[in-house]
């Protein structure tokens, strides 16, 4: 019988730096991972169901898991809470499953404060000018809102240093090697920290 634990694996970027892509990679091409699933107070889309998609929970509801501490991370986000259940996560690392959370900069220092043992990840792009360019095929944004993703992205890189490690997507199949390194094998031997770092302190002046 396997009693060996999962874990926890904490995963931030800047919007458009390839982070959905990366995590879906991961999961669809390897066991035993899974996207960590979150608590939310709005309703349902069409199409989503309820402890797949999200957990799909009133505002009192969320308001009493929040004031016992049952979040490891919470944000309200257009008018609407969402957050990581301390209990789900437990509950499949127990069960030795790794678990992938998908969240900003702001949910990963939650973690770091209530001090939930983690393996945290930050994705960076090759510049700000590709991040603008992925962001302008990707065509979901106006003008205006691709500039603001822009000006987050340059605040959100300012806490890439806090992570474990940095990923630098500017391949993507080096990208996701280096992730399976890190989540698999607990090993940075398929990071270019070199090149990462200085692609960071680029982005950083």
């Amino acid at each position: 019988m396997n009693n060996k634990k999962g874990k926890l694996i904490v995963i931030s970027a800047p919007s458009g730096a390839g982070k959905s892509s990366l995590i879906k990679a991961i999961i669809n091409n390897n066991n035993n991972i899974e996207l960590s699933i979150s608590a939310t107070t709005r309703k349902p889309r069409e199409g989503e169901s309820n402890a797949k998609d999200y957990f799909f929970i009133s505002d009192e509801k969320f308001n009493t898991l929040k004031s016992k501490d049952d979040f490891v991370e919470c944000a309200l986000v257009h008018n609407y809470q969402y957050g990581t259940l301390r209990s789900y996560i437990n509950e499949r690392i127990d069960k030795g499953i790794n678990i992938i959370l998908d969240i900003d900069v702001q949910g990963f220092e939650q973690i770091q404060e209530a001090s939930i043992d983690n393996t945290s990840i930050f994705i960076i792009p090759p510049s700000i000018e590709e991040l603008k360019n992925r962001l302008n095929i990707r065509g979901l944004d106006s003008q205006d809102v691709i500039e603001t993703r822009l000006e987050n992205a340059r605040h959100e890189l300012k806490y890439a240093n806090n992570f474990d490690f940095r990923v630098l997507n500017d391949e993507f199949d080096d990208a996701l090697k280096s992730l399976v390194s890190i989540i698999f094998d607990d090993s940075s031997k398929d990071i270019d920290t070199e090149k990462s770092t200085k692609i960071l302190q680029e982005l950083l002046s």
